[in-house]
């Protein structure tokens, strides 16, 4: 396993999953980072299936899920969804990308067991993948960072409810089989599972975004009409944002895990380059500028890991975790953009390629730092809880 990672702590079943995960991920899933399949709305369909199915084979299809649906922790999670990441197809053939990985998390949380029988057992073995239909168009004013600005609607009709808006960004919506969707009606938010395609819900375009890992890309989608039968709200009416809470930080830290990963096997590539290639009379990795650089790349990834793992730890006393999963989001997505900005420089011309994935690492940890909420609005929130705090104390 990567000699980086520190198992200390760690459960041996948690150990023995993650070391299959990485095996599999180094040895198989590896190789197909060529594969022509790949394109900037993400791998198509057929390469997705096929993935999936080695990792079927392999054993490691949904690696963090249980016989019997019961989930490792949060920290044994850690351990898993970072060897996944090593490859930005790790994931994928794992079964352990967003937003499937955080919708079967939240289905398994809240969902009833009629919900999980017809919702969750499919995205659980990889026969269907799934999409989050919360963020709006930024033009037409709708929710983004802030979702209390949400516009769709949802209003009832008889034992159905109709919905209507437009979503944004919506990940992975073209070839989804589950929906989870949001929307406002008089009583607040609400939350739906709903079944992929309909043709109520209409995808406009698929973005052309900086990232390109995420099968389906990133779509805006009109919702025009969409009947949902009443049994398939999440909770009660109104309820919606508690349940986006269940889903949030453990979401929000999974993008950590799994990115760290990347960046984990970015800085091998660059390390391995340095220690191999020759400039003014010695190798790279015996200058200064980059010897350095490689030597902050370690520290940021050990203070990665460690923030990853204790914001896990929060989360599996049974809390929340929202404050601490803000402060890891930040400290880990902005150390993961320094790693991953330094492989590409340590490796000069070499690194702007797509002859190794640093390249593509980098474009995918600068999406990273806006999504599952921009920087600067997770030290908004944070400042504001200082103040209160502070104001509580006086």
């Amino acid at each position: 396993m990567s000699s980086l990672l520190d198992n200390s702590g760690m459960s041996e079943r948690a150990i023995e999953i993650a070391g299959r995960v990485e095996r599999f991920v180094r040895e198989t899933v590896i190789p197909f980072e060529r594969d022509p399949r790949l394109g900037p709305h993400g791998p198509e369909e057929s390469l997705v299936i096929e993935l999936k199915e080695l990792g079927r084979k392999a054993g490691v299809l949904s690696p963090h899920i249980l016989e019997g649906g019961d989930h490792l922790t949060q920290r044994e999670t850690a351990a898993v969804l970072i060897r996944s990441g090593l490859s930005p197809l790790g994931p994928i053939a794992c079964n352990t990308a967003a937003p499937d990985e955080g919708n079967m998390f939240l289905i398994g949380k809240v969902g009833s067991a009629e919900m999980k029988e017809r919702f969750l057992a499919p995205m659980v073995q990889g026969r269907k993948r799934s999409a989050f239909f919360m963020t709006e168009p930024a033009e037409d004013g709708g929710a983004g960072s802030d979702p209390m600005m949400m516009l769709s609607t949802c209003e009832q009709d008889g034992n159905h409810w109709v919905i209507n808006g437009r979503k944004a960004y919506i990940t992975g919506a073209d070839g989804a089989g589950v929906g989870i969707i949001m929307a406002k009606s008089g009583d607040g938010a609400c939350m739906f599972l709903v079944d992929l395609p309909d043709p109520a819900i209409r995808i406009e375009r698929v973005m052309d975004t900086i990232d390109s890992s995420m099968p389906g890309g990133h779509a805006v989608v009109t919702i025009d009409n969409l009947r949902v039968p009443a049994d398939q709200m999440l909770g009660q009416p109104g309820e919606g944002f508690k349940y986006a809470q269940v889903r949030l930080a453990p979401a929000r830290l999974s993008h950590c895990m799994r990115w760290l990963g990347a960046c984990l096997r970015a800085n091998e590539i660059a390390t391995d380059y340095a220690n191999r290639r020759m400039a003014f009379g010695k190798k790279l990795i015996d200058h200064e500028g980059v010897g350095f650089m490689l030597a902050e790349n370690r520290i940021d990834l050990k203070q990665a890991e460690l923030m990853t793992y204790w914001c896990a730890d929060v989360l599996d006393t049974g809390a929340y975790g929202t404050t601490e999963s803000s402060m890891t989001k930040v400290a880990v997505s902005e150390a993961l953009m320094r790693i991953a900005d330094r492989s590409v420089q340590c490796m000069g011309g070499q690194g702007v390629t797509a002859d190794t994935i640093v390249e593509q690492v980098f474009r995918e940890i600068r999406a990273f730092r806006i999504y599952d909420g921009p920087t600067e609005v997770h030290k908004w929130s944070l400042a504001k809880k200082i103040k209160r705090d502070w104001e509580r104390s006086q």
